[in-house]
C-alpha cells in the first residue's frame, strides 16, 4: 500500500507538469540540455608560439567530451589536434628575454625549447614533480621548483645546484647538561682513563669528518609553517617565500547520500564566516649568507587602524578608541621585480578595509609606501582584489602599473617607485577591467566598458597615458588573447542573442574582424532569440538602475511579469553579450512567448558599474539590493501595465537570497517566488566572500541578523518554492533545511522544498535542470496567471 501511494505521488507530480499550458515554440526539457541544445562553444583560447595558429576546445559534433581543435589564421581551416599531437605540444612557461627559447614544464618535468628550429630538448624525467621553471636574470640558469624548495640548472653545463633548503620542524640541539650533570661528567672522565682515551678518539674522528665535508647548503627551518610562493631576485641575490599556518577550525559535513558505492560519503566542506584563518608572513633569505629575515609590516601607515563600524558598538563614544593595540593581520602577495632588482609588493589587510602598494629593501626587509587604498566598506574592483586577480607590473626600472578605485571606478596608475609621484593613466566614469602590458612595454592592452556598462571592447594605450584607443567596434562583448607576436588578435565574440564564436583580427584600430566557427546547433538556429532591451528605472533613493527587459507582443501580453535575480550579487547580467545564465535567458524567452513580462536588474552589488555600486550593500544584504527588485516592480506597475497583484520573483544563489528576503520583507509585492540554493543566514557562509561585505557575526552582529532570510521568515504570505542540490558544498543544503524547520514552526503552509540527491551549487544534469525549472514554471503559472 505504502509503495502504490509513493507511486500515485509521482503520477500526479508528473501529471501535474503535463497539464501546465505552454504555448511557445521551445520547451523547458530542451532548453535544460544547455550545451546539447545551443551548442558547444569555443573556449580554453590560445596561440601556437609562432603566432600562425589558434587552439580551443570545442565540440562541433556533439562527441562525449570536448577536444582541442586548432585552427589556421590565414587558411582559416579547422583540424580536431590528434591524441599524440596533444601529447607533444608544450605547456605555457617562460620565455628569454628575445623569445628564441621557452621552458616549461609537464607532467611533472622540464623541457626546453628552441623557438628558432622547434627543437624541444627534455630536461628532466623523474618520479619527483619539478614546478615553476623561469630563466634567471642573465639567462644562463634555468631555475625551478621541486618539493617547495629552489634549484638552479645552468644551461651551459647541465650541473644543479639547490638554492634554499626548507625544512619543516626545528633544528635539532644537542642539550647542555646542567651543572651537577657536567661535574659528575667531567670527574668521571678524569678518574676513568679508558673513556677520556674513547672520548678524545672519538672527538677526534669526529672533527676529521667536518673538516672533510664539502659545503652545504644551511637549513631553514620552518616550524609548525609551510611555504609557498617561492621567487627569486633576477641576480639570484635573495629569494622572498611566504609563510602560513593552517587553522584550526570546524567544517561543515556534507552527506552524499546516492553514491557508487551505495554508502553515505561525508564530503569535505568549509568552515563558515568568522572561523580561524589563515595566518601568514613574507620572508626574505640572502642567498650569499644565508641569513633570512621577516619583511616587517609593524610601521605600515595605518597598520593599528579599527574599522570604522566598530563605533556603532562602543559603549562610550567619549571614550573610544580608533586604534588597537597591536598591528592589524596582513598578507603579502603578488611580489614582482623589476629587472635590476627592485620589489614592489601588494598587501592586504586581513579585514580588508586597507591594501598598501610597496617597495621592499630586499637587504634588510624595509618596506616603503607607494600607495595606500582604503575603503570604510572593503577593497576591491577589477584588477585590484576581493574577487578578482591583482594587476600590477614594472614599465620600466623606476616605474609600475596598477590599479584603483580611488575615484570611485577600477583605472589604471603609474607610479615613480623612487619619488613615489602617481599618475592617472584613465579617468572618467567607467572600469579597466584587464590589462596585459606589450613585450616592449610601450603599450598597454586594455578591456573595458569606457563606451557603456554594457559593452566590453579591447583598446591600446602609450604607456605614458593619453586617450584610449579603441581596437573593436561591433557592438558586443569580447574576450581577446593577443598572439605571442602581438599582430593578431583571437577573439571570443557574441551579442546578446548569438553566442560566444571564434574571431580573428589584425591588432589594430578599423581592421575586420573574421569568424571562424560556427557552433550552435539547427535546433537552437530554428528560433527566433529576443534581442532583449536594456532599460533604466529610478530607485526610491534616485539611483538610476539598469535592466533588461522582455516584452512579449501586445497581444500576447497576459499582465504578469516576473523578475530575475542574478547570482553572486557582484555579477553583471544586464550586458550585450550572450549571458553565463544562458538557461536563464532562454527561460525568459518561454515566458514571454507565454504573456509573462521579465526583468533582470543589475541591482546595487552587482560588476560593472564602480565602487559605490558594488558597496551599496555593506552591512546590510537585502537593504538596498532588494528595494531595487521592489522597485523594479513598481516600474512594471506604472510603465508597462502589469497588474500588482500578479508580480513573480526568483533566482539562485545570491539571486536565491534576494528572493527570500523579497518574499518575507515586501510580501504585498510578490504573490509568488522561486529559491534555488539560497543563502538563508549569513553566519553559515563562507569567510572570504562574507567577511568583507558583512565583517564577522561575533564582530558585527547586527549585519547579520538584518541581512538574513531566516530571521524574516514570518513574513511570508505569498507562495515559496525552494530548490536545492543535497550535495553542495558552496551554499550548504544545510541552511534550506534550517529555513524549512523554522517554517514549520511557524506553521506556514504556502511553501515548498524539492531536493535534488546528485547535484552541487551548480547544477551538472539536464533533468535537475528540467525538473528545476518545470517546477519554476508551474508556480508562476498556478499563481500569477488569472
Amino acid at each position: 500500500m505504502k509503495q502504490f501511494s509513493i507511486f500515485l505521488l509521482l503520477l500526479i507530480t508528473s501529471l501535474s507538469f503535463a497539464q501546465v499550458k505552454n504555448d511557445s515554440k521551445l520547451t523547458i526539457d530542451q532548453i535544460m540540455q544547455g550545451e546539447d541544445f545551443v551548442g558547444y562553444l569555443p573556449t580554453d583560447v590560445s596561440w601556437t608560439n609562432d603566432s600562425s595558429h589558434i587552439n580551443f576546445s570545442w565540440n562541433p559534433d556533439n562527441d562525449t567530451i570536448r577536444s582541442t581543435y586548432q585552427v589556421n589564421i590565414n587558411s582559416k581551416q579547422i583540424e580536431k589536434t590528434s591524441f599524440n599531437a596533444l601529447k607533444a605540444r608544450d605547456n605555457d612557461g617562460g620565455f628569454s628575454k628575445d623569445y628564441s627559447l621557452k621552458v616549461y614544464q609537464k607532467s611533472g618535468d622540464l623541457f626546453l625549447l628552441n623557438m628558432k628550429n622547434k627543437t624541444t630538448k627534455r630536461l628532466t624525467s623523474t618520479n619527483a614533480y619539478e614546478s615553476n621553471p623561469q630563466f634567471s636574470g642573465d639567462e644562463k640558469s634555468i631555475l625551478y621548483e621541486l618539493n617547495s624548495n629552489l634549484y638552479q640548472w645552468k644551461i651551459a653545463d647541465g650541473t644543479l645546484k639547490q638554492l634554499t633548503d626548507f625544512k619543516s620542524g626545528i633544528e635539532r640541539q644537542d642539550s647542555e647538561p646542567n651543572a651537577l650533570d657536567q661535574l659528575l661528567m667531567d670527574d668521571q672522565l678524569e678518574q676513568i682513563n679508558i673513556l677520556k682515551k674513547r672520548k678524545n678518539k672519538r672527538d677526534a674522528k669526529s672533527y676529521r669528518s667536518e673538516q672533510m665535508q664539502l659545503d652545504k647548503l644551511k637549513p631553514v627551518y620552518l616550524g609548525d609553517k609551510s611555504v609557498y610562493g617561492i621567487s627569486v631576485t633576477p641576480d639570484l641575490n635573495y629569494v622572498v617565500y611566504n609563510l602560513y599556518v593552517t587553522p584550526k577550525d570546524k567544517r561543515t559535513i556534507v552527506p552524499d547520500y546516492v553514491t557508487e558505492s551505495s554508502y553515505t560519503t561525508d564530503l569535505k566542506a568549509r568552515s563558515n564566516v568568522g572561523s580561524s584563518q589563515y595566518t601568514y608572513e613574507s620572508w626574505i633569505l640572502n642567498l650569499e649568507t644565508g641569513t633570512y629575515y621577516q619583511i616587517n609590516t609593524d610601521d605600515i601607515e595605518g597598520i593599528k587602524d579599527k574599522p570604522e563600524f566598530l563605533k556603532d558598538y562602543a559603549e562610550n563614544a567619549n571614550e573610544y578608541e580608533d586604534t588597537y593595540e597591536d598591528e592589524r593581520e596582513v598578507s603579502i602577495n603578488n611580489l614582482s621585480f623589476s629587472e635590476d632588482g627592485k620589489a614592489v609588493v601588494n598587501i592586504v589587510s586581513a579585514d580588508n578595509k586597507d591594501r598598501w602598494i610597496m617597495s621592499v629593501d630586499l637587504s634588510n626587509g624595509n618596506l616603503k609606501l607607494i600607495d595606500r587604498q582604503h575603503d570604510d566598506a572593503w577593497i576591491g574592483g577589477p584588477g585590484i582584489g576581493w574577487f578578482s586577480a591583482v594587476d600590477i607590473g614594472w614599465i620600466d626600472t623606476d616605474h609600475i602599473w596598477f590599479k584603483s578605485e580611488k575615484t570611485g571606478y577600477s583605472h589604471l596608475y603609474s607610479a615613480n617607485v623612487n619619488s613615489g609621484k602617481i599618475k592617472a593613466l584613465t579617468q572618467g566614469t567607467f572600469e579597466i577591467q584587464e590589462v596585459s602590458l606589450s613585450k616592449d612595454h610601450k603599450t598597454f592592452f586594455i578591456t573595458s566598458n569606457e563606451v557603456s556598462p554594457h559593452e566590453q571592447h579591447f583598446y591600446h594605450l602609450s604607456t605614458k597615458g593619453g586617450n584610449l584607443k579603441q581596437i573593436t567596434s561591433q557592438v558586443g562583448g569580447y574576450e581577446v588573447t593577443v598572439s605571442p607576436d602581438e599582430k593578431s588578435l583571437a577573439i571570443r565574440y557574441s551579442f546578446t542573442n548569438k553566442p560566444w564564436e571564434l574571431y580573428v583580427m589584425p591588432n589594430k584600430a578599423g581592421a575586420k574582424m573574421t569568424k571562424l566557427t560556427t557552433s550552435t546547433t539547427k535546433a537552437f538556429e530554428s528560433y527566433n532569440w529576443i534581442d532583449s532591451k536594456i532599460i533604466n528605472f529610478t530607485a526610491r533613493d534616485g539611483a538610476e538602475v539598469p535592466a533588461t527587459l522582455y516584452k512579449p507582443a501586445e497581444a500576447n501580453k497576459n499582465g504578469a511579469a516576473v523578475i530575475f535575480v542574478h547570482g553572486a550579487g557582484y555579477l553583471q547580467n544586464v550586458h550585450r553579450w550572450w549571458p553565463s545564465y544562458f538557461r536563464e535567458y532562454m527561460f525568459h524567452n518561454i515566458l514571454v512567448d507565454n504573456g509573462y513580462t521579465v526583468l533582470a536588474i543589475d541591482f546595487r552589488a552587482s560588476a560593472g558599474y564602480g565602487r559605490d555600486w558594488r558597496t551599496a550593500i555593506y552591512r546590510h544584504m537585502g537593504g538596498k539590493d532588494l528595494n531595487d527588485q521592489i522597485d523594479g516592480a513598481q516600474y512594471l506597475v506604472d510603465n508597462h501595465n502589469i497588474d500588482k497583484d500578479r508580480l513573480g520573483i526568483y533566482g539562485g544563489s545570491y539571486g536565491g537570497f534576494i528572493t527570500m528576503m523579497a518574499m518575507f520583507n515586501s510580501p504585498d509585492t510578490f504573490k509568488s517566488g522561486a529559491a534555488l540554493r539560497s543563502v538563508t543566514d549569513w553566519a553559515h557562509y563562507n569567510h572570504g566572500y562574507t567577511s568583507p561585505i558583512l565583517n564577522t557575526p561575533v564582530e558585527d552582529p547586527k549585519a547579520y541578523k538584518q541581512s538574513s532570510p531566516l530571521y524574516f521568515a514570518e513574513g511570508l504570505k505569498g507562495h515559496l518554492l525552494m530548490l536545492h542540490g543535497m550535495i553542495d558544498t558552496n551554499v550548504h543544503f544545510q541552511d534550506v533545511v534550517r529555513l524549512s524547520q523554522r517554517l514549520i514552526e511557524l506553521k506556514k503552509e504556502n511553501w515548498e522544498l524539492a531536493v535534488f540527491p546528485l547535484e552541487g551549487h551548480g547544477f551538472k544534469e539536464g533533468s535537475s535542470w528540467s525538473d528545476e525549472y518545470r517546477r519554476i514554471y508551474k508556480l508562476f503559472e498556478t499563481t500569477l496567471k488569472k
